[in-house]
């Protein structure tokens, strides 16, 4: 039997859908008797969804030259 913290683990190859289908299946009887998991899973999706949003944002080059300078002089 599944577990919330079972659950949490797998939700990333569960979205990109290279889980092994029995462990698929398991976590969606997990899903179907567990609402906190679906709440979960349903905020994960949509971070994900604006995670990628950000991703295709282009950085100013301005923003670009301070932001690695800022990071040059931290890691020194």
């Amino acid at each position: 039997m599944m577990t919330c913290q079972d659950a949490i683990q797998v939700l990333a190859d569960y979205l990109d859908g290279v889980l092994a289908p029995e462990v698929a299946a398991a976590l969606e009887r997990h899903l179907a008797d567990c609402a906190p998991c679906r709440a979960y899973l349903a905020t994960y999706r949509r971070t994900r969804a604006v995670g990628a949003q950000a991703a295709r944002l282009e950085m100013p080059d301005e923003m670009r030259i301070r932001l690695y300078q800022f990071l040059l002089e931290r890691l020194r």
